[in-house]
């Protein structure tokens, strides 16, 4: 993004590190219903997500949201999935979701070693707001998995999907 990009829309993004590692525990005690364990936050500041993992900062340095993903290997294909992505309600309806997924989404299309072959995720079947989100950015409906959510309801994800040529 060039300086004037981040100038004209106020928005800047951090790499995820021990240091803003408590903001982003905060952000998500906000933003989702679930409490995320000290596994995923471990494994969030990894080296290999630092292009996939970051805090958005909006308007005089105010964290106002994160995207989170993670590396997966399945039949020898590499996937990225996005475990979260929220933004505060206040700045909602800003862009910021929308720039926050394509930095990820033009890291992932980048990255050579190891080439990323497509990028997945989860959506709540109730939150017909976000899967219609995911879609405008190229994400299509490849399945349902029943159950995927043990301690809220209603208990089925949407499963959605985008590719990299």
């Amino acid at each position: 993004m060039s300086t004037s990009t981040q100038k004209s829309s106020r928005v800047s993004f951090a790499s995820l590190t021990s240091n803003n590692l408590g903001t982003v525990r905060k952000l998500n005690s906000v933003l989702f219903p679930i409490k995320y364990s000290e596994k995923f936050y471990q494994g969030v500041l990894l080296p290999e997500v630092e292009d996939f993992c970051k805090l958005a900062v909006y308007y005089n340095d105010v964290p106002v949201g994160t995207i989170c993903c993670r590396l997966e290997t399945k039949d020898d294909e590499i996937a990225l999935y996005l475990m979260t992505m929220g933004i505060l309600a206040p700045y909602r309806s800003r862009s910021l979701g929308s720039q926050s997924l394509e930095l990820i989404l033009t890291s992932a299309a980048a990255q050579r070693k190891p080439k990323i072959n497509k990028i997945y995720l989860h959506v709540q079947v109730s939150n017909h707001e976000a899967k219609k989100f995911y879609e405008r950015h190229g994400f299509k409906e490849v399945g349902i998995h029943e159950n995927y959510y043990k301690k809220i309801a209603p208990h089925d994800a949407w499963i959605l999907e985008k590719t990299f040529s």
